[in-house]
């Protein structure tokens, strides 16, 4: 076993802290950034109106920005995480206050279907 291995080279573990604070980005690599700015894309899908591709454009736009804004300022990447959740939950718990009762929801849309 080589007892010669850099500790710097491999991502913290457990409650290891960072050398620096910037280090966790090196770990997000961009095909797992993409990956979370498409869950925030779904999570507006559900939540904002939009029409046709110039609206579903806006929404990947806006996903996007998001998500960036967040990495850019995030202190760690439990940090980022916790703030993009935290907005995906928001939005989730916005609809459910202020949408109408579930059986309401399922009439309409039997209303919809008969005319």
């Amino acid at each position: 076993m080589d007892t010669n291995i850099n500790t710097d080279q491999r991502p913290p573990q457990g409650g290891e802290a960072s050398h620096d604070a910037g280090d966790w980005r090196m770990y997000l690599t961009p095909d797992i950034r993409q990956r979370i700015v498409n869950k925030i894309l779904d999570t507006l899908k559900r939540h904002l109106p939009f029409s046709g591709q110039e609206g579903l454009l806006e929404l990947k736009r806006i996903a996007s920005r998001f998500e960036e804004k967040v990495y850019a300022t995030a202190s760690s990447q439990s940090d980022y995480l916790r703030k993009i959740s935290l907005k995906m939950l928001t939005m989730e718990a916005a609809e459910v206050a202020t949408s109408p009762p579930s059986n309401l929801k399922r009439h309409r849309v039997l209303a919809f279907e008969t005319d």
